[in-house]
């Protein structure tokens, strides 16, 4: 029509690419809500008592949303732990795999101390996760593969055992992890062990410092 003009902007069509980026950012807020309502209601209620639908509604959304972004409770609390735990525990032991290159026990008794703080910082989350590793298979897969996982990230300790003899080392670490967290749960969650975290620390040095050498070492 003549004496009409538009601008470039005013005629340009809407730019798919954006409103892509919006979805995809809608979509990630939903599954971190998700994901923070999930351990919120693990913290307080355990892992059993919480139904999909109570997480759902925590953050206001339907059944239907929850199963767009996770397949059930086990999935959800596996993106806790990628998001959080996994993460933390494996800088945890790639930390001890320097302090073991020192060949220092007064650093291995400082590593064991920040273990037991380490506990301590995620402690809330623990039973949920003992829970769900004892009821579901899918979780208690997770789980396994968790601790597997631990000695791959102790390149320099696994280096100084003979090929014949890896499977022993893994070993010996998963074993520290399991006897950390069966101590744990006794002395911080049950109160069964009545101990100081410094003595704590100091028996477990006494065991674990001479049971983590290498057949070189010493």
């Amino acid at each position: 029509m003549e004496g009409v003009t538009r601008t470039d902007e005013q005629t340009a069509a809407p730019d798919p690419t954006r409103r892509t980026s919006l979805r995809d950012e809608q979509k990630r807020l939903t599954r971190s809500r998700l994901t923070e309502a999930a351990k919120q209601l693990f913290v307080t209620q355990g892992y059993a008592q919480v139904r999909v639908d109570d997480i759902a509604a925590a953050v206001g959304c339907s059944r239907a949303t929850f199963y767009l972004h996770f397949t059930g409770k086990p999935d959800v609390l596996r993106a806790i732990a990628e998001q959080g735990t996994l993460p933390s525990v494996q800088h945890f032991y790639t930390d001890l795999d320097h302090v073991l290159d020192s060949g220092s026990r007064t650093e291995f008794a400082a590593w064991m101390r920040r273990a037991i703080e380490w506990f301590q910082e995620y402690k809330d989350l623990l039973p949920a996760w003992d829970e769900a590793t004892a009821l579901e298979p899918e979780f208690r897969e997770v789980a396994r593969e968790g601790i597997l996982a631990l000695p791959n990230v102790m390149t320099s300790y696994l280096s100084r055992w003979p090929a014949d003899q890896q499977d022993e080392a893994r070993l010996r670490i998963e074993l520290l992890v399991a006897q950390l967290e069966r101590f744990f749960t006794r002395w911080a969650m049950q109160g069964t062990i009545d101990v100081t975290a410094d003595q704590a620390a100091e028996v477990l040095t006494d065991i674990w410092f001479p049971a983590l050498q290498t057949p070189g070492d010493g």
